[in-house]
């Protein structure tokens, strides 16, 4: 397919999502929460199908040599496939933000006012190696009353295939437009970059990736953009932390799940606890098979362990692994602390480990991320765990929507103004 037949078909995509978007402002809460159920229970009696399909990009990823972290994201088995659709499920369980009231008032005239929360119209979703971001962003999408266009990558392009199909299928099966969620993956990168013209028929860009990808998107596209970052994230280990929190705390979040933003990346531990602490620590990482790469008196203290301890670099501070490394430093106290979150932070999550309310109260105040943390892991950061049901991914910005993003940041509002024949003098 030339390059004209990539704009022709992703434009035709485009345009199919936003003539049927509007079919959603007239559905009923409990229509949209009838589909998003079926579509669980179709993706949990698809799973043989979507797995199997799912092994082909793997077989694919584990030719190519993919990073442990992608490969992780990228796979699929009978109980992910269970928990995405678990994902459907607690989105049906959310009230519907379209219609919600944001405030309003009755002006001296008797003018009324009512700004409310309506769609965005047409959410694009530019992706990688995330079958489950498919899901989650469909499943949001039309709770939220959108139609998406997916573009999740050819890493995982015979997954989301078979996902797209089986969700497309559920809703024909209740009368509304396949349309309503389209995939464009076939069209690979010249795609893309089509997609990220298509203002006018796309009303919003989300980019969920690397930081290659997302830089890429923000620099090019003339569609509007919200911003996802990467996660170099952070956990500050104060002087007199409980030891027993902050060991579990930081296995769980370098380890829990190795390929995610929200995993643990760079470890600051108070120069006190680096004799006392850290050894046990570093012996806790080494049975996960953690590689440490440390500063200078991080290593010293570590050398009593047996945990495989290398040299960090500049670029160590820099980095999200996304793999079984994780960089520690030692500081002095907690304005070393800050000072390096403020000069390395993607501004994702952090989290402050420590019983003085005052260095808690402080952290809390002056690190600029997205989330702040104390005394949890990072792991945390994830709009499934606070409640919103999904995420459509983490924002690192500041306009719109920060943070997780469930159902309310994906709204827009209008004004609503009701009159009884005002005319402005």
């Amino acid at each position: 397919m030339n390059t004209t037949d990539v704009e022709r078909a992703v434009l035709e995509a485009a345009r199919a999502a936003r003539n049927a978007q509007p079919v959603l402002a007239r559905l009923h809460r409990d229509t949209k929460d009838e589909v998003l159920l079926a579509m669980a229970e179709a993706l949990v009696s698809s799973a043989d199908r979507i797995v199997a399909a799912n092994a082909e990009d793997l077989a694919a990823a584990d030719a190519a040599g993919m990073e442990a972290g992608l490969r992780d994201r990228l796979a699929l088995d009978a109980v992910r496939v269970a928990k995405i659709a678990g994902q459907l499920r607690d989105a049906a369980a959310l009230p519907d933000p379209i219609g919600e009231v944001i405030r309003g008032s009755v002006l001296r005239n008797g003018l009324e006012l009512r700004e409310v929360r309506v769609p965005l119209g047409v959410i694009g979703m530019v992706y990688e190696a995330r079958p489950n971001v498919t899901v989650d962003a469909a499943g949001l999408a039309l709770k939220s009353g959108n139609a998406v266009v997916l573009r999740g990558g050819s890493a995982a392009l015979h997954s989301n295939t078979a996902l797209i199909a089986v969700l497309r299928d559920v809703l024909a099966a209740h009368d509304l437009p396949r349309d309503l969620i389209v995939g464009i993956d076939e069209h690979g990168r010249e795609g893309v970059n089509v997609l990220m013209r298509a203002r006018g028929l796309v009303d919003v860009l989300i980019p969920r990736g690397g930081a290659g990808l997302i830089r890429h998107v923000l620099e090019n596209s003339t569609v509007p953009v919200i911003e996802t970052g990467t996660g170099n994230t952070h956990i500050y280990l104060d002087a007199g932390a409980d030891a027993e929190q902050a060991v579990d705390i930081i296995v769980n979040a370098k380890t829990q799940r190795i390929g995610v933003c929200n995993a643990l990346e760079t470890l600051l531990v108070h120069a006190v606890e680096a004799e006392s602490l850290l050894p046990r620590i570093g012996t806790a990482l080494a049975r996960a098979d953690v590689t440490l790469h440390a500063d200078d008196r991080a290593a010293a203290a570590l050398k009593s362990t047996d945990a495989q301890v290398l040299p960090a670099s500049e670029e160590d501070w820099e980095t999200e692994y996304l793999s079984l490394d994780l960089a520690v430093k030692v500081v002095d106290d907690l304005d070393q602390a800050l000072d390096h979150i403020r000069t390395y932070s993607t501004g994702h999550t952090e989290s402050i480990l420590t019983r003085d309310l005052g260095h808690q109260q402080r952290f809390l105040a002056e690190v600029d991320s997205a989330v702040v943390m104390a005394n949890a892991s990072t792991r945390f950061s994830d709009g499934g765990e606070f409640g919103f049901g999904a995420e459509i991914g983490i924002s690192t910005q500041k306009l719109h929507a920060r943070g997780p993003m469930g159902l309310p940041e994906m709204t827009a509002a209008k004004w609503v103004v009701v009159g009884q024949g005002h005319v402005r003098p």
